[in-house]
């Protein structure tokens, strides 16, 4: 007859510490997909509608274009090309972080003329481009970059307005190497490279390449008083109308 398997029993003290270990894991591991290889963003501004919305938040590759050093010629990283999505650190303020889409990569030679870009001497195919009709006036939606004795824009910076004619060649600007453009799809409503200059490589962080949440909301709703309580408020507000505010139609949507 066999003899009845012995009970085993696991002190209560080895659980906690198995369950601790396994806590402990999964935020490394969070931590590290957070730092290393995705981050999580949201959309402020209207400047790329209709491609991301006021409220959108996004999911940011941040391995896909690679660092600068010999690892990129070992892994199958992208080459930043016309037409991608990109999120960088804001040249004039490296703390705040922009959303474009690369239009002119080094070496291009980039002009605006009636509202429509011309690169390299064609006109860009840009089904993603919107233009507002009822947009104030501004010189550089029509025509860029200002040729001799053509007015500059009152929205370009400061600091890029004596800049901008040392990189014009005849009717076009030519961008330097280690360089990008980049332009906002709501081409009236965007602050971008016309208005501040060129996107340095080293600035740009990563691709969006879904859009996992998003929120009817306005850019007001993003702008003014930021204080703790202020922020406070507006989670419980977006969590009390969570399912009517909630955009379904895009969640889970990809970018392109």
């Amino acid at each position: 007859m066999n003899s009845p398997s012995p009970a085993i029993v696991r002190p209560v003290e080895s659980d906690v510490v198995g369950s601790l270990q396994s806590l402990l894991g999964t935020v490394v591991i969070a931590v590290f997909v957070i730092t290393f290889i995705v981050h999580a963003f949201q959309i402020p501004s209207e400047s790329m509608e209709n491609t991301l919305l006021v409220g959108d938040y996004l999911l940011v590759n941040k391995l896909c274009y690679g660092g600068r050093g010999m690892g990129d010629y070992l892994m199958p990283y992208q080459k930043i090309t016309r037409g991608d999505v990109i999120v960088f650190h804001y040249p004039v303020d490296p703390q705040q972080h922009f959303v474009k889409r690369v239009i002119g990569v080094p070496g291009d030679r980039l002009k605006v003329v009636d509202g429509e870009v011309h690169v390299n001497g064609k006109r860009l195919n840009e089904p993603y481009a919107v233009h507002d009709p009822l947009a104030s006036v501004d010189p550089f939606n029509f025509s860029f970059p200002p040729v001799r004795g053509q007015v500059i824009s009152p929205n370009v910076i400061p600091e890029w307005r004596p800049e901008i004619r040392k990189y014009v060649q005849g009717d076009e600007i030519v961008v330097p190497p280690g360089k990008y453009f980049a332009m906002g799809d709501n081409r009236d409503h965007s602050q971008d490279s016309r208005y501040w200059g060129f996107v340095d490589r080293d600035a740009i962080m990563g691709r969006p390449f879904l859009v996992y949440w998003s929120v009817d909301a306005s850019s007001g709703d993003y702008s003014g008083e930021t204080t703790f309580w202020s922020r406070l408020t507006g989670i419980f507000q977006t969590l009390a109308h969570l399912p009517s505010r909630t955009r379904w139609s895009r969640m889970l949507r990809t970018v392109h």
